[in-house]
Parts: C-alpha cells; structure tokens; sequence
C-alpha cells in the first residue's frame, strides 16, 4: 500500500469516528454523563449545540471522510465522470483539509487563555482537538494535493 493510500484509510477512519460521535451527541451527551459535563468538555462555554447543528457537523465529517477515501484510492469515486475530470472530489479534499487545518492552527489562539471558555476544555482542545485537527488536515492535504491515479478518470 503506498503512502497515499496509508494516509486516506487513517484520516478517512478518523473523520469517520469523529462523525459518528458528532452523530451520537445529537442525542446524548456519551461518552460524558451529563450535559453540563458534556458542555464543560466539548463545548467550553453555554449551552450544548442543538442535534441539527450535531448531525449537520457530522454529516460534513462524513462527506470529508468519504472524499478522502476516494481520493486516496480506497473507495470508488461517486458522481458524474464529467465533475470528477473536472476535479470536484479533490477540491473537496482540499477543502477538508483547509478546515481542519486552519481550526486547528488557530484552536489554540482562539478558544486560549483570554477566551471565556472552561479550563477543562481550553486544556483538552490545547492537547487534543487542535492537534487532532491539524494531524487530519495535514494528512487530507497530502491526499488531496498527491492524491491517486485511479481517480484521474
């Protein structure tokens, strides 16, 4: 399996995971016990997102996930041959990426010590989230700026 193809299945599957727990908050605060936990955690500051705002995230989650996969090589590519010529599923690669990346390079500066977001969750998003984001925006990055041959139909 080349790098390519490595990098697709592991951001792929992350997108992926992180779209169904976004799925699963819209009707639960799991893996957290309450909803002001699950606000203090996830959110930082007010209330918990509605589902809508939930299932809309991962609904995108699962479309970038889906995108790379096929960038990568690792699922068939989906759409009207003449839009996949045209580039559309690697500019929503890109696309991807460039949100990942830029939510997790400026996460920190954002949602940092000046902010009025919760201590637990400026210190998970300074540990986890914002690396989390930038790990999966740089791997989509390379997927969509090497991406497969088998998708240059």
């Amino acid at each position: 399996m080349d790098a390519v193809k490595a990098a697709g299945g592991v951001v792929s599957a992350g997108l992926a995971v992180t779209g169904a727990l976004h799925a699963v908050w819209a009707v639960t605060p799991w893996p957290l016990r309450t909803p002001e936990e699950f606000v203090d955690t996830v959110v930082g500051a007010g209330e918990g997102p509605p589902p809508s705002a939930c299932l809309v995230v991962a609904g995108l989650l699962g479309t970038a996930s889906y995108l790379v996969a096929a960038e990568a090589g690792l699922l068939p590519a989906a759409g009207p041959r003449g839009l996949r010529r045209a580039g559309f599923q690697r500019a929503g690669v890109r696309t991807a990426a460039g949100v990942l990346l830029a939510r997790g390079l400026t996460g920190p500066v954002v949602f940092g010590r000046l902010s009025e977001r919760s201590a637990r969750f400026r210190r998970l998003n300074l540990r986890y989230y914002s690396p989390l984001c930038v790990a999966l925006g740089a791997g989509a990055a390379a997927v969509g700026w090497r991406g497969s041959s088998a998708t240059d139909c």
